[in-house]
């Protein structure tokens, strides 16, 4: 049983904490060496008490349990601009020693029944407390920019509304998550598109002849 959730919560919020500095840091290595990142930028939290307990509730989850069947007490976000970003960061996530990766959840390219797409990753992550090394749950969600806009709307909706959606509107809350992600694949190929043309503006410079070789011929 929890007896002070202040307590019970302390490895989760140094959790969430160490992981932004680290995650946050690889965002600079990018914009560093490259002049740009696959993350956009990095968010986190630690679920409310009020939420635990509802989850609890909700997912049938006893208290003696609840450190090891509730995988999002700790949660972080990495926003991406592209969703070819996505994958590069889960590879990213995938080779780090500091977290072990125990599910990866493609709700990408396989999307829920309501729209929604995200990546999300649940690892097991070592804190360590006074009293030696604790190892928790957590879970990372990985998404595009337009994914993330989709999401949080729906999420306060459904907040306010307890998912009591009439049918039409859900359809058009399903309607507009694909055009979130048409967004996305049309922004990728613009990317693309602006690469193969700065790609040939390059080469045909390089295969242009200098002023001196137009002298000598």
């Amino acid at each position: 049983m929890v007896e002070n959730w202040d307590n019970f919560l302390i490895p989760y919020k140094q959790a969430v904490d160490e992981l932004k500095v680290k995650l946050r840091g690889i965002r600079a290595q990018f914009l560093k060496i490259d002049g740009r990142s696959p993350i956009e930028f990095v968010t986190g939290r630690v679920k409310p008490v009020d939420s635990i307990k509802e989850k609890m509730v909700r997912r049938h989850i006893s208290e003696n349990r609840l450190e090891e069947d509730m995988e999002d007490i700790a949660g972080l976000r990495i926003m991406c601009q592209f969703v070819e970003d996505i994958y590069q960061v889960v590879d990213l996530l995938r080779k780090r020693t500091d977290i072990n990766i125990l599910e990866e959840r493609d709700y990408v390219h396989n999307k829920k029944p309501s729209g929604y797409r995200s990546y999300h990753i649940i690892f097991e992550y070592p804190v360590q407390m006074l009293s030696g090394e604790k190892v928790i749950l957590a879970e990372i969600q990985v998404r595009t920019l337009a994914m993330n806009f989709w999401a949080t709307v729906e999420h306060s909706l459904n907040y306010k509304y307890q998912g009591e959606f009439p049918d039409d509107l859900k359809v058009r809350l399903k309607r507009s998550a694909e055009a979130a992600f048409k967004l996305d694949e049309e922004m990728s190929e613009i990317r693309d598109e602006l690469q193969e043309t700065n790609n040939q503006s390059s080469g045909d410079h390089l295969g242009k002849p200098s002023d001196e070789n137009s002298d000598l011929q």
